[in-house]
């Protein structure tokens, strides 16, 4: 049997919707928003009726017939911290998912939107494995001072994706196999996989881990209470520096890995070839780490995200860290298929949908 799925993933202003019929996308549109409408609303959620329009209207304009839809998979929200799974929308989620539990952020409207959509059309809603899945051992939590615990806030969906996709070309269990994720984007999350659990990872949103096109990464603490105190700065600022101007937009002025390694690589750029080279020395670090919580046994290291279509960036890392075991190579981070085949292992019967609580 063969199921169609819309696949709703919102971002700040757009959003991206597919319809696939099993893994095959036969719609794939970027919605685009401008700036003037977002503004116009006091909130995420007062955005809801809106984008929700806008996907539908597309769908007529296809001539793409909602009723033939089996299911709708929304992108997760910044809920509250859940194990990876594909999960049932339900009022619980959809009321956290309103006064934004952990944040606001447009990916909360994901869950809401299909669930509207879902009910109307009398098909289950899902979301799959949000940035806040959360199965980090214990002793991983502890930080060294009490009121502040680590967090798990990583690319879950791209990071579970490429490490179940890697079992499955190998076939093989992700739940018996020790894998390294490393994700290269915007941001960078490296996850220590053990038998099915991401049981370490750097929290790649409030400076965890290798610094990225536009975050700082982990920063020496004592000198960073001295930039909190000069009196320069205020927290809104300095949290700005973490995430958003930091990384390579605060030494290079462009969050664009592409010109960064034309200008190392092509240009002669010395200080872009410094700071190209001080990103993959980082990332091989944390990749360290991370085999260092998996006491050695790695069965592979995958490199992903947008930054692994860089043959001189995953070259850069793999120099460093094949030692410790084979490194594979899944470019880009096809976020509609994983939200689909989330969707599909449920209604496949491979998996039960979890209930969020």
């Amino acid at each position: 049997m063969t199921y169609k799925l819309l696949i709703i993933n919102p971002g700040s202003t757009s959003t991206k919707i597919a319809v696939y019929e099993d893994e095959k996308a036969l719609l794939t549109e970027t919605l685009r928003h401008k700036s003037e409408e977002i503004e116009g609303y006091n909130s995420i959620f007062e955005q809801f009726k809106f984008r929700k329009d806008v996907i539908l209207n597309v769908l007529k304009e296809k001539d793409f017939d909602i009723k033939e839809l089996d299911g709708v998979v929304g992108r997760g929200g910044l809920l509250k911290p859940i194990i990876s799974g594909t999960y049932e929308v339900n009022e619980t989620m959809i009321n956290d998912l309103k006064v934004g539990i952990q944040g606001q952020h447009a990916s909360n409207l994901g869950g809401i939107i299909a669930n509207e959509i879902g009910k109307e059309l009398n098909v289950p809603s899902f979301i799959v494995d949000p940035v806040v899945v959360d199965e980090m051992d214990e002793v991983s939590r502890i930080s060294g001072m009490p009121q502040i615990e680590r967090k798990s806030i990583f690319h879950a969906l791209n990071q579970k994706a490429v490490a179940k996709r890697y079992a499955k070309e190998t076939k093989r269990n992700y739940e018996q196999l020790n894998i390294i994720v490393a994700h290269l984007g915007g941001g960078i999350s490296v996850g220590a996989h053990k038998s099915g659990r991401v049981v370490d990872v750097n929290n790649a949103l409030d400076g965890e881990g290798p610094f990225s096109p536009e975050r700082s990464g982990g920063l020496p603490v004592g000198d960073l209470v001295k930039l909190c105190y000069s009196g320069k700065y205020n927290q809104d600022e300095v949290k700005k520096k973490i995430n958003g101007k930091g990384g390579f937009v605060a030494y290079l002025q462009s969050n664009d890995a592409r010109e960064v390694i034309e200008r190392a690589f092509e240009k002669g750029d010395e200080k872009a070839k410094l700071l190209f080279e001080a990103m993959a020395y980082q990332v091989a670090k944390e990749i360290g780490k991370s085999a260092a919580v998996l006491c050695g046994k790695v069965d592979a290291i995958i490199l992903t995200g947008g930054i692994a279509y860089s043959e001189k960036m995953t070259k850069a890392i793999s120099n460093r860290v094949s030692f410790i075991s084979k490194v594979v190579i899944y470019p880009g981070e096809d976020e509609m298929l994983a939200l689909a085949e989330g969707g599909l292992r449920v209604l496949n019967g491979e998996e039960k949908a979890k209930e969020y609580k």
